[in-house]
């Protein structure tokens, strides 16, 4: 028999039923039942009916009627507002967000690290009728995306590790491969992170690190350029990148961050 190890000696199963019912609904806006979530947890309605009764009565979900599905509410959008290190880079990065969108007729977003992924905080979008842009909540693979590979090139291996490696994921600590471990160390030569989307056809994504004083990057501001035909004298993605890059290294100076002037 294998030796327990220390999660597994210190496990929740009550705490973890809770969390598997909040992160299975987050999945699905339209809500689930009691039963679907059940069956969905591979659990008896009897073993969640507690959980659920708990997390309506806290306010983390809700049941919906008349088709009686259970839904998250926005308790966990509104504790998240709360945490003081989000909070302060949500209340100077916004403005800085809005100021970008107008200047360059372009959409953009700022996205931070969570659980091994790469979670979209904030966006604005840029004057007029059209344009795209990337919806807060979205998540993106962080070794596909610009904003991954500004989010990992600017740590250090070790934090690095741990971003790729998230608690409760299980096995050893793992790092990039090979080729991805190149591309993030190209990017921390220039300073940005410059790349056509993975995801759509036309998009050219830039890139920009937010800086902690320890000069590692606690966020990331990303362009999703697109060739604007509405506006007259649309903005090349250089001159874009000039913007994008002023913007945020003062975004991170303000926030007590560490800017290369080589970059600036």
């Amino acid at each position: 028999m294998d030796s327990p190890t220390a999660a597994s000696k210190y496990r929740a199963p009550a705490l973890e039923k809770g969390l598997d019912i909040i992160e299975l609904l987050a999945d699905r806006p339209d809500g689930l039942t009691q039963t679907e979530i059940a069956r969905a947890l591979n659990r008896s309605v009897g073993e969640i009916f507690r959980m659920v009764t708990c997390l309506v009565d806290r306010g983390f979900i809700c049941l919906q009627r008349p088709n009686d599905r259970y839904v998250l509410t926005l308790k966990m959008f509104e504790l998240s507002h709360r945490h003081p290190p989000l909070r302060r880079i949500l209340a100077h990065a916004i403005p800085v967000l809005h100021q970008v969108a107008h200047a360059t007729n372009q959409s953009c977003h700022l996205t931070v690290v969570e659980g091994g992924r790469g979670v979209v905080i904030a966006q604005a979008d840029g004057p007029g009728e059209m344009g795209f842009g990337v919806r807060p909540g979205s998540v993106m693979d962080l070794t596909r995306s610009a904003s991954g590979h500004v989010l990992l090139a600017f740590q250090t291996p070790e934090d690095r590790r741990r971003i790729l490696s998230p608690v409760g994921k299980g096995g050893a600590e793992i790092d990039a491969d090979a080729k991805t471990l190149k591309e993030l160390e190209r990017v921390r030569g220039q300073g940005y992170e410059e790349m056509d989307s993975t995801r759509l056809k036309g998009i050219h994504d830039i890139s920009f690190p937010v800086f902690d004083h320890r000069k590692s990057a606690v966020a990331a501001i990303t362009i999703p350029y697109i060739e604007r035909l509405d506006v007259s004298g649309g903005m090349s993605t250089a001159e874009v990148r000039m913007i994008l890059g002023k913007a945020v290294a003062a975004l991170s100076i303000t926030l007590g961050g560490t800017v290369d002037s080589t970059h600036a």
